[in-house]
């Protein structure tokens, strides 16, 4: 799978042309895109089921509602929306990781993930994470799994979008929701990489 910096390059490049466009026809203005720009990072994004992740690490009861009813759950924290609407979550152990892809098109839990990267819509990674994901989480993103791991890979579909809860890191007792919030990476709920190190 590519995931050149050339191709980033392109596709930076061809944003801001488009949006160059948008501005000198008036379709838009640059407050209208910095107002865009600025509701994906703050409003939806990762940053939404990081903060899920870290009240169910925090509170074991929520961890129990979201296991069972992940989109019911995530309301209760005012997240929910198009592109969620059943979600399911799948929590890490020490027995299993789980790993979500959709092997369709790119079906994605949008109200806590943000936008899909473009690599989980690529081809070669809705087919090969299938058959070897072991390899392609090593090789692909440098995530080794041991190999005393179960993995499990989720393919999400429109009816049904999968994310993944992974285990709270040793080490952060007594930690705010705030700040186990920060260990939690988009990767890590799509299930092709770690939270961040305990520092």
């Amino acid at each position: 799978m590519s995931t050149g910096v050339s191709s980033q390059e392109e596709i930076a490049a061809r944003v801001k042309a488009l949006e160059s466009m948008l501005i000198e026809r008036g379709v838009m203005t640059t407050s209208m895109v910095d107002h865009i720009v600025d509701i994906y990072e703050n409003e939806v994004g990762p940053q939404l089921g990081a903060k899920v992740v870290a009240k169910a690490w925090a509170d074991p009861d929520f961890r129990t509602r979201l296991l069972d009813d992940a989109t019911e759950a995530c309301k209760e924290l005012g997240i929910g929306g198009l592109q969620g609407e059943d979600m399911v979550v799948l929590e890490d152990t020490d027995e299993v990781h789980h790993a979500i892809v959709c092997t369709l098109c790119s079906c994605y839990p949008w109200p806590v993930l943000g936008l899909p990267p473009n690599w989980y819509k690529d081809p070669q990674y809705r087919a090969r994470i299938v058959r070897e994901p072991r390899k392609v989480l090593s090789e692909d993103f440098g995530f080794a799994v041991s190999d005393d791991r179960e993995i499990r890979i989720w393919d999400s579909s429109s009816e049904m979008r999968y994310w993944v809860l992974p285990q709270r890191p040793a080490g952060t007792g007594g930690w705010s929701e705030d700040q186990l919030a920060e260990l939690v990476t988009r990767d890590s709920m799509i299930g092709v990489g770690p939270v961040k190190e305990v520092a």
